[in-house]
């Protein structure tokens, strides 16, 4: 081997573990969208219960929400969709207490997301969140749920922080 071929082969061997690295990285992102797909339209409706919340003057709203209980329900919630309606929503269910982080990508309306305690207390609200938007919309700590509502609801009926929520996976059910 002279002087002018190792460079060469130097080169032409950093190009192939480059090409096998790009190979490798290609496929592992290709498997990771084959097993959890990007959404691209609304999900089927989701099984429905009922929901009650209490607030500080006694007064109860009842909604009927649909329950998403699987990682890709969640992933989709209420993406695509063109409206929420008065009474209805989405609860997005935790096995345990967690850190609830949410995001508008693909969301069309506005909403109202009310982050509830493991005990079924109103730990915080994001009212009128922004469709479209890729800010992060945290909890402010351990929740078991995270309710979506149409955008406005909260403050058209008074909902607050600290106002109870009824519902089977609260074990205070309506």
């Amino acid at each position: 081997m002279n002087r002018r071929t190792l460079p060469a082969l130097l080169l032409a061997s950093a190009f192939a573990g480059t090409a096998l690295a790009a190979a490798a990285v290609f496929a592992t992102v290709t498997l990771a969208a084959a097993l959890n797909p990007e959404p691209t339209g609304p999900q089927p409706e989701l099984p429905r219960e009922n929901l009650a919340i209490v607030t500080r003057d006694g007064l109860r709203h009842v909604f009927s929400v649909e329950v998403a209980a699987t990682q890709m329900e969640q992933a989709t919630g209420e993406m695509f969709r063109m409206s929420v309606p008065p009474d209805g929503g989405m609860l997005f269910v935790s096995q345990t207490p967690r850190e609830s982080d949410m995001w508008m990508r693909n969301t069309l309306v506005p909403l109202d997301m009310v982050f509830i305690n493991a005990d079924g207390t109103v730990r915080s609200i994001a009212g009128n969140t922004v469709p479209g938007s890729m800010a992060v919309i945290r909890s402010h700590g351990p929740v078991m749920a995270t309710l979506e509502l149409a955008g406005g609801t909260a403050a058209r009926l008074g909902i607050l922080v600290g106002d109870r929520v009824g519902q089977r996976i609260f074990g205070n059910a309506p």
